[in-house]
């Protein structure tokens, strides 16, 4: 009896300790699921610069690197959506499903999920977000960088 009680115990410490880690994953706004092709915590958070060569002609890029089974990403895609429609032609929208396509993780340097990333017209990271974006904040924040007017 002793030993039912004390598995009892430590099954219902067990539980509280990720009730408490899902209510903070929750609070915080982000999806700490491991991510594939996840960098580390101990990577560079260096994001001055992209690494990709985009022609000087493009349009500056918003892209939201995430899951769709992720919460807060799904949370995210009325407000992607959105974007789209507000800066048809002045700014390029795209998601990257990163446990549909691993190898994003590491080309994005991402550490947790929902991540958005500003890149200006000339393909250079100007900004990066992570967790749930609420797109009044985007708004501003494409103003203060001069991506939008």
């Amino acid at each position: 009896m002793a030993d039912r009680r004390k598995m009892f115990i430590i099954l219902a410490v067990v539980v509280a300790a990720l009730s408490v880690l899902a209510y903070k994953d929750r609070a915080s706004g982000t999806c700490s699921v491991p991510v594939p092709g996840m960098i580390d915590e101990t990577s560079s958070g260096e994001t001055t610069a992209s690494t990709e060569a985009v022609p000087s002609e493009q349009l500056p890029r918003f892209v939201e690197v995430g899951a769709d089974s992720c919460v807060p990403c799904k949370m995210m895609q009325p407000v992607l959506d959105e974007l789209r429609s507000d800066y048809a032609g002045k700014l390029q929208i795209e998601f990257a499903d990163i446990w549909k396509t691993p190898e994003l993780g590491e080309k994005y340097r991402v550490r947790s999920i929902p991540t958005q990333i500003i890149y200006d017209g000339s393909g250079n990271e100007v900004f990066r977000h992570l967790g749930f974006w609420p797109k009044k904040e985007i708004d501003a924040k494409l103003k203060e960088l001069g991506i939008i007017e």
